[in-house]
């Protein structure tokens, strides 16, 4: 036989050959009912995935007796740190850094997105370098040079471009550690803030936008009405992950001296020696803030999500 030959094809069952189907009406409904219920239906079985499962309980269970029953964690002296004042002033200097951080970056980090968006050469090419750099140097490097700012420039100058100045400002006594920290937080978020809101805005169908120009509407009115909340449902969820990160990242600002979360627990266990139970006090505290930043994230996004999820 060629290769290229059709299969063979099954022959169609002659009605009078089959004893089991009437001549007339074909089988009975009774008759196929009868055969299904002698039909033996096993489960499918998996084996591996229960194995899998026991598994991970077996060391999930390791994990929870070993926190119970381990002296070592000194759950005594945690509870004793947790909320103390110290620890309380160190949580919401934390907090104020990831507001402004957030604030002034997603800011900035907007006006740098309509920049790379625009059809100017010369305002892409700027949003470009300032994105390039800023995502290119590590932010410890970013946080320690504003913090040296008054060795470069000892004050700033407001006045005509080149020309003499009306007003000026002492740069030692403006940008002290925690301006520094907010400055240096503030830029690199609005790096990658750019790229967010320009790829939320990107994920809007441009055919919209030129249907609401046909129609005369304005461009900001576009912009707000149209372009906006829809692209909010591509923003949010990246956005969300970027203040989480800067939430947990305003720990890096220790290097300054600054008094937030994890400098602070720092501190008391450099006097006390009770590392352990006073990294738990961090731990749990940048779990219990990270979960209420998931909470609002979930209605946010719900919120934005009226009328395209049923």
């Amino acid at each position: 036989m060629p290769l290229t030959s059709d299969p063979p094809i099954d022959q169609p069952i002659d009605p009078s050959t089959d004893p089991s189907i009437d001549k007339a009406t074909g089988p009975s409904p009774a008759a196929s009912a009868e055969d299904l219920g002698k039909l033996t239906v096993v489960p499918v079985r998996h084996p591996w995935r229960w194995a899998a499962v026991a598994a991970t309980a077996v060391l999930l269970a390791q994990f929870l007796h070993g926190l119970v029953t381990n002296p070592g964690w000194e759950w005594d002296v945690f509870a004793r740190f947790f909320t103390t004042e110290t620890i309380l002033r160190a949580v919401w200097v934390t907090l104020q850094l990831t507001f402004y951080g957030t604030v002034l970056g997603f800011a900035l980090g907007i006006v740098l997105a309509f920049m790379r968006l625009s059809a100017s050469p010369f305002l892409r090419a700027v949003s470009y370098a300032y994105i390039w750099a800023f995502r290119s140097i590590p932010l410890i490097v970013q946080l320690l040079f504003w913090f040296n700012l008054a060795y470069l420039y000892k004050e700033l100058r407001f006045g005509i471009p080149f020309g003499p100045g009306f007003f000026s400002f002492d740069t030692m006594n403006l940008v002290g550690a925690m301006s520094a920290a907010v400055l240096g937080l503030a830029l690199h978020q609005a790096a990658y803030a750019a790229e967010i809101v320009r790829g939320g805005v990107l994920a809007v169908d441009s055919g919209q936008s030129e249907a609401a120009a046909a129609l005369g509407i304005p461009r900001l009115r576009q912009l707000r009405r149209i372009v906006l909340p829809q692209a909010m449902r591509s923003i949010l969820p990246n956005a969300a992950n970027e203040i989480v990160s800067l939430f947990k990242g305003t720990s890096i600002v220790s290097v300054m001296a600054i008094g937030e979360l994890f400098y602070q627990v720092q501190v008391v266990y450099g006097r006390n020696g009770r590392v352990v139970p006073l990294l738990m006090v961090a731990t749990v505290w940048y779990i219990l803030l990270t979960t209420v930043l998931s909470v609002l994230q979930h209605y946010v996004e719900r919120h934005y999500a009226k009328g395209a999820v049923r």
